[in-house]
């Protein structure tokens, strides 16, 4: 245990803390078991050193990554017994989907180490997912995006805008804060703004390492598929990134990667948690993820850039934004005469000549432009629909 803290002084003291994702303050850090699930590389386990960093007395906590080689000859049990009886209170631990046994283990650690809090992370929202069903009455869920246009805007600039809600967005408040530049700047979002690791070196390099770790391990994985499903995987995000936004074909796409029409649902389904695509249902029963699919996307625009730069479409890019965005506080489907509805609302989004015509049946409907600094009546700037969370 002793070389585990050492690793884990070391880390904390590397760690910044200059700048907070948006989920540190929305996580209640009372409950005793609270997991941060989410794609990789949205800075979950910087999210967890800030915490013990800024807020706790690091001498009562242990932080690990189940992946650490101490865990292919100690099990987590023992290890949360051993905190209990040197008078700790806190353990926190990283990639836990790594660790065989981690959700019976973390709910006997629930159930015999009251005095025990536990915080965990997972790379995957495959593996966290799958995990959870011993754990439902015990543990607190959290999802984890990537960076909103607004905290792209304090990480890199340190504008420091309040939160918009909807309400907020379609009354026009943003209009009332001065951003220089907001269209350059909203530009580059778009291109390497979605992760927090994007100010390093290497950026894209590191994008594309998570894309191809994500399809061909975390994916068969989970799933219990063959290895060799993941290059089939990343066959059929090729084919996505290029033809996003569109209605998929499951029978033609089957043929395209040689995998049977029956089990691309899954397939689709499996790419989506793992934040790699996002499925634009229809408000079907009206409980999200229920509906009928009527697009798919790329998940964020970063990965338009990264998977299909050469053939990227400007419309594709603008609907893509506006989707990953307003999707982490509001349900977003389908309309019917319109890109998008939300709620009671129909949103239409375009360029700068894009025109009312689609709303005029809407019952509350909104223009929502790429290439305006300002609003005019129900004709919105894209941009603002960053400044959400």
């Amino acid at each position: 245990m002793e070389t585990l803290k050492g690793v884990y002084k070391k880390i904390l003291r590397e760690t910044d803390t200059g700048f907070n994702r948006y989920l540190y303050s929305n996580i209640d850090w009372k409950n005793r078991i609270i997991g941060i699930k989410g794609p990789r590389g949205v800075g979950k386990t910087t999210l967890m050193l800030q915490r013990i960093k800024q807020d706790m007395n690091p001498d009562d906590v242990l932080y690990v990554n189940a992946d650490d080689i101490y865990f292919s000859e100690h099990r987590l049990i023992d290890l949360a017994e051993k905190l209990v009886q040197h008078g700790m209170h806190y353990l926190f631990i990283d990639e836990i989907h790594k660790y065989k046994e981690w959700s019976r283990e973390l709910k006997l650690i629930y159930d015999y180490y009251s005095e025990l809090n536990v915080v965990f992370s997972g790379s995957s929202v495959l593996d966290i997912n799958k995990g959870t069903s011993d754990l439902s009455r015990r543990v607190v869920l959290y999802h984890m995006y990537g960076m909103s246009f607004r905290e792209y805007l304090k990480l890199y600039y340190n504008i420091n805008l309040p939160l918009f809600t909807l309400d907020d967005i379609v009354g026009g408040n943003p209009e009332k804060f001065e951003i220089e530049t907001p269209l350059k700047k909203f530009e580059d979002y778009l291109k390497r703004g979605y992760y927090p690791f994007s100010k390093d070196p290497g950026f894209e390099e590191k994008l594309r390492q998570i894309i191809n770790i994500t399809l061909e391990n975390d994916i068969p994985v989970f799933a219990d598929l063959p290895a060799s499903m993941g290059r089939k995987f990343k066959k059929l995000l090729a084919i996505i990134a290029k033809s996003v936004p569109f209605k998929p074909n499951m029978s033609k796409l089957a043929d395209l990667i040689g995998a049977g029409r029956n089990q691309m649902p899954d397939y689709f389904k499996y790419i989506e948690d793992a934040g790699m695509i996002a499925q634009l249902r229809d408000d079907t029963g009206g409980i999200r993820g229920i509906g009928k699919v009527e697009k798919v996307y790329l998940d964020n625009p970063n990965l338009i850039y990264a998977l299909a730069e050469s053939e990227s479409d400007t419309g594709s890019l603008r609907e893509t934004f506006f989707m990953n965005q307003t999707r982490v506080r509001n349900q977003v489907t389908s309309s019917t005469i319109s890109d998008f509805r939300i709620g009671d609302r129909t949103f239409e989004i375009g360029g700068k000549s894009k025109g009312r015509r689609q709303l005029a049946s809407a019952e509350e409907g909104y223009i929502v432009r790429d290439g305006i600094e300002f609003s005019s009546g129900n004709i919105l700037p894209l941009w603002w629909f960053g400044l959400n969370y």
